[in-house]
């Protein structure tokens, strides 16, 4: 008797944690998915799969994302002159 390996599709839960659209992703950072879509553009955030044409995100993807953009426009301190 042979077993023969079953697929799961990708769609809500990855290996490495759950899988959101680009509109979920905005929402759970505040942000807009105009937003969301510009960081994968500048290269701040990858897709991790897609379900039909919707890309997926891994959510831990997504907080390192807004940490990294949050980092660099960040105002500097200022230095008090006290």
């Amino acid at each position: 008797m042979t077993c023969s390996p079953t697929t799961t599709p990708l769609t809500s839960v990855a290996p490495s944690g759950p899988l959101i659209t680009g509109d979920l992703a905005a929402a759970e950072t505040g942000v807009t998915p105009a937003t969301i879509r510009k960081w994968v553009q500048r290269g701040h955030l990858a897709s991790a799969g897609q379900q039909g044409r919707a890309l997926l995100y891994r959510l831990e993807d997504v907080f390192a994302a807004e940490r990294a953009v949050n980092l660099r426009t960040a105002p500097a301190p200022s230095r008090s002159a006290g």
